[in-house]
């Protein structure tokens, strides 16, 4: 296990500049007050939205200046996902995570294309799969040529609209790598069930980050915004940005003052 948590945090979507410089702000003061080392994310390209009316984000080039300028002036690492192959040379040159989303877990050539840049890559787990079914797409990366894979837990389908999380897959997930990240804000979510959108219960979000380092997750993905009821993606659940601090804290112990 990782001697301090990894933490990342940001935006669901790139909405504007103004939003990623009031997250990226706040990740550099409390990554100064408690000595950590907090990654932002942020995606420029939302693919997979539950309805074709919905905001997707600036796409691939402006996306990645606009990150690019927040690494510039804050001092940030990054992470933001990819949804194909193609995306993943041009991200890799800005960010330090490319993230698999876990619906695409298991395309071979959109591991194979995001092992090849060589940056840490942190798959997340499908709804639809086990801990252990992990295996595989930690294997296809690692054939790749690439040792840095991440796994991340986000909860699994249960009935229609619904998410439970199995916190057992933290532990079995760890057979595969050394670091499983729980992503505690999709894992609260109610999916498609909001009238074309995904809905979501934030109220429960510092609980699943709190049963996630009882069952030994070395890190925490939370997506915040600034006014989540007014987010463009994945509003119900976010975490308000005003109270990443205290949820920070909570998982905190291990952390320096």
């Amino acid at each position: 296990m990782n001697q301090k948590p990894i933490f990342i945090a940001g935006p669901c979507v790139i909405e504007s500049t103004d939003v990623l410089d009031t997250v990226a702000s706040e990740l550099v003061r409390l990554n100064r007050k408690f000595g950590i080392d907090i990654i932002f994310k942020a995606s420029f390209d939302k693919a997979n939205r539950t309805s074709l009316h919905s905001f997707r984000g600036p796409g691939l080039e402006r996306g990645l200046r606009m990150l690019a300028d927040v690494k510039a002036k804050h001092g940030l690492r990054l992470l933001t996902d990819i949804h194909e192959s193609y995306q993943a040379q041009a991200a890799g040159e800005v960010v330090d995570v490319l993230q698999i989303p876990a619906f695409l877990c298991r395309q071979t050539d959109l591991l194979v294309a995001a092992a090849q840049t060589g940056r840490t890559v942190n798959v997340k787990k499908a709804q639809f799969l086990s801990g252990l079914d992990m295996e595989f797409p930690v294997q296809k990366v690692r054939e790749s040529g690439n040792p840095n894979v991440w796994l991340t837990e986000r909860g699994n389908i249960y009935g229609y609209n619904n998410l439970v999380v199995d916190f057992r897959n933290i532990a079995d997930m760890h057979r595969w790598t050394d670091t499983v990240i729980m992503d505690c804000t999709h894992s609260v979510q109610r999916p498609g069930a909001a009238g074309g959108k995904t809905g979501g219960n934030r109220e429960f979000i510092p609980a699943m980050a709190l049963a996630a380092k009882a069952f030994g997750a070395d890190g925490y993905f939370f997506e915040v915004h600034p006014d989540p009821d007014h987010g463009l993606s994945d509003g119900p659940n976010m975490l308000p940005l005003s109270q990443l601090e205290s949820v920070v804290a909570s998982l905190c112990g291990e952390c320096g003052a």
